[in-house]
């Protein structure tokens, strides 16, 4: 038992040994011990460590029993049989102790995993919020310069719009001044006609009483 015990320690504190440094063994003895924690290696293993416990109480029994014995009916057997009890107790416990010890260093390296994992996600969500934020800043700029032109042109539009209505009232006011230099020409052919009129009426009278004239001289 003595033996069997010595080599579990060693292989124990080996699995700590190759848990606490970074090393590609590690992450093969990782992954052993998630197959082991699955299905029905957990209810193995506690089984296991009850045993032990249970051979451990025993043996502190026995241990108690002994050292309750006065020291005059000790023999050279006894004294072997309290070491031997000493020892196989020692190792039992000791075994009980890195076995817990493995399981903790193997969920805080689990946990540690998952932590990271976790921190490398939030990293990359943080690193596209703040790439959207600066695709959102170039797109506001984008959009600005935009509002900017359309307001530049807006204001050349109301410039021309402007200049274009100066014309139109430029160009109304003529109208108007040409309707009524028209109006004025018209008046004035109108009178002309009639001066026209009369002096043809005016001519063909002194027509008349020239003819008349004549044909009283001739007769």
């Amino acid at each position: 038992m003595i033996q069997l015990f010595f080599t579990v320690i060693f292989c124990e504190m080996a699995v700590i040994l190759l848990l606490l440094f970074k090393t590609p063994l590690r992450k093969l003895e990782i992954m052993a011990l998630d197959r082991v924690k699955r299905g029905s290696g957990p209810l193995v293993v506690k089984s296991v460590g009850a045993t032990v416990l249970v051979m451990m109480t025993y043996s502190v029994y026995t241990i108690r029993e002994l050292n309750s014995r006065p020291v005059e009916s000790f023999n050279p057997t006894d004294q072997v049989l309290l070491a031997y009890e000493v020892l196989d107790t020692s190792l039992m416990g000791f075994s009980l102790f890195l076995a817990l010890m493995i399981d903790r260093l193997h969920h805080y390296i689990r946990e540690l995993r998952i932590l990271r994992k976790t921190m490398e996600a939030a990293k990359k969500q943080s690193r596209e919020v703040d790439e959207g934020k600066k695709a959102n800043g170039a797109e506001v700029n984008a959009l600005k310069e935009e509002v900017t032109a359309m307001k530049t042109m807006i204001n050349i539009l109301e410039s021309e719009c402007k200049a274009k209505e100066k014309e139109l009232k430029a160009a109304e006011s003529n109208s108007e001044s040409l309707k009524k230099q028209s109006e004025g020409l018209l008046l004035e052919y109108d009178r002309l006609l009639e001066d026209n009129q009369s002096l043809r009426s005016q001519l063909h009278s002194l027509d008349q009483s020239l003819a008349n004239s004549d044909g009283k001289k001739n007769m």
